[in-house]
């Protein structure tokens, strides 16, 4: 899908999508349709059966988006009344009727912000929200499938389809928020969901350990909470999301977190360009990590250090072993410690002292802080319960390599450990000059060879990943030294391109 407000701009998108539709779909044929500004996405479920029945499931709201697909979908739409309800309804159903539709449908529209729709398209199917239509209503849509399929009746006449309490479905993306949600591929190093109940669902296909592919769409999974109102959904919800703790690869976890958050989404004042029109709030600068979170993360560390040695103890035998001491005890003196740790590139250097009791001394900078507290497991996952002058904090940590990661309810920290300069290898960022590859994927197009010169912008290659073509383009202007990858190789997020050199370079 794509919008354009200009012929130029329109023959540019046109090929784009044409492309992009081949490649997925194996299909390049385009439908025009008017551009209505800052509608909402609202969807209809529909049932039909072989005895010319059909009926409405009441509607769905997906009006929140990026690059045109749903992200998170809530039934029933905020802000709707029970006459527009009625009104959606109907139109489904006659849609439906006109074509004799049996089995699964969705009927889609455009709302304007005066509650105008107008018919977008019909899904010939179930879709991936139809779990908050099964919430709202108490149904088995699949089930209601099987039975249609097999020459029954539709389960329920209209009247009988009661509407009840609120529900949402989060989709879990792999995928970088602050990168245009680009969409990522790598392993799942560790996963750990909140918990099921009749109130949440989580439908899912993978499991802490597997590997989200580039050959598939970056879905890990959808998060489905129901509630009384829409106010104690919105809650659950985000609740939930504070649960959802993945390492491995970028999600858009924190970002749901930020979005369901906002108050105009509190509010319910919802439409396809709420994103773009709440940039700002919804990508807030990134700040440094808290100087509390910095203590947890040493806390745990030393904790973990504290877990080995007392293994040490319990294999040698020796439980006074000096060798299997990591409390720093030192006769009539206090031990202080100089630890390093990173947020981003920035180096944080803390001192930390041993105290006697157990506790320990924690010196940021100019800030001082008293730290207590112990390393427990609940299940396969370990806490941090703790104590920062006074105030108490849980956070589960995991350390893995040379990362330290806490997830807290204020979401995620990822605080690194320096890594020897021998043991650090060639940035992956690919600053060689040239453009590199933003995600890993499929070349699909080259439009440039060794000797041509390009601008600043100038298109170098396509890739498609996760069924998005993306365009890579000139990062300056120069002299294309060499082309590394030819159409329909594979490549690795951060693999550079091409070999792109000042024009006047000796290196040519």
């Amino acid at each position: 899908m794509r919008i354009a407000s200009s012929e130029k701009e329109f023959r540019e998108q046109l090929e784009s999508a044409r492309r992009e539709a081949k490649k997925s779909f194996n299909d390049d044929a385009m439908l025009i349709e008017k551009f209505v500004d800052n509608p909402r996405h609202v969807e209809v479920q529909v049932f039909g059966d072989t005895f010319g029945n059909a009926v409405y499931l009441f509607e769905r709201d997906c009006s929140v988006q990026r690059r045109h697909q749903k992200i998170i979908e809530e039934a029933p739409g905020p802000g709707i009344t029970p006459e527009v309800r009625r009104k959606l309804g109907d139109a489904a159903v006659k849609a439906a009727k006109a074509v004799n539709y049996v089995g699964a449908g969705t009927v889609e529209f455009i709302m304007d912000s005066q509650h105008n729709f107008y018919f977008m398209e019909m899904n010939t199917r179930l879709q991936v929200e139809h779990p908050v239509t099964e919430m709202i209503t108490g149904t088995d849509l699949v089930e209601w499938q099987l039975k249609i399929a097999a020459g029954d009746k539709v389960p329920l006449t209209q009247e009988q389809i009661q509407l009840k309490g609120h529900a949402f479905e989060a989709r879990i993306y792999a995928e970088d928020p602050n990168n245009n949600f680009m969409p990522g591929a790598g392993p799942l190093l560790y996963l750990s969901t909140p918990p099921s109940d009749s109130c949440t669902r989580i439908e899912t296909g993978v499991r802490q350990g597997d590997e989200v592919s580039i050959h598939y769409d970056p879905m890990i999974a959808k998060l489905v909470v129901w509630a009384e109102d829409r106010q104690a959904a919105l809650r659950k919800l985000r609740y939930c999301l504070q649960q959802y703790n993945i390492v491995g690869l970028s999600t858009n976890v924190d970002f749901l977190l930020n979005l369901s958050g906002h108050p105009d989404f509190a509010a319910g004042r919802i439409h396809t360009n709420f994103i773009p029109q709440h940039y700002d709030q919804l990508f807030p600068p990134k700040e440094a990590i808290s100087q509390v979170a910095l203590c947890q993360a040493a806390l745990g560390l030393i904790m973990r250090e504290r877990r080995v040695t007392d293994t040490f103890r319990i294999q040698s035998g020796d439980q006074f072993s000096p060798f299997a001491s990591s409390s720093g005890r030192r006769i009539n003196i206090a031990y202080t410690r100089n630890l390093t740790l990173l947020d981003c590139q920035n180096s944080v250097n803390m001192a930390i002292t041993y105290n006697h009791d157990g506790s320990y001394n924690m010196q940021i900078q100019d800030q001082s802080f008293h730290v207590s507290g112990c390393l427990s497991c609940d299940g396969d996952s370990e806490y941090i319960r703790c104590s920062v002058n006074g105030v108490v904090h849980k956070s589960k940590v995991i350390i893995l390599d040379d990362t330290i990661y806490l997830f807290s309810p204020e979401g995620r920290d990822q605080i690194g450990l320096p890594v020897p300069k021998y043991l650090s290898g060639v940035s992956a960022t690919g600053e060689q000059g040239g453009a590199v590859a933003p995600m890993t994927g499929t070349v699909e197009k080259v439009f440039v060879k060794a000797g041509d010169k390009v601008q600043v912008g100038d298109p170098l290659v396509v890739m498609i990943a996760m069924k998005m073509e993306h365009t890579i383009r000139a990062p300056k202007a120069g002299l294309i030294k060499k082309v590394l990858y030819q159409e329909g190789s594979q490549v690795n997020r951060y693999a550079p391109l091409v070999e792109l050199v000042d024009e006047n370079s000796d290196s040519q």
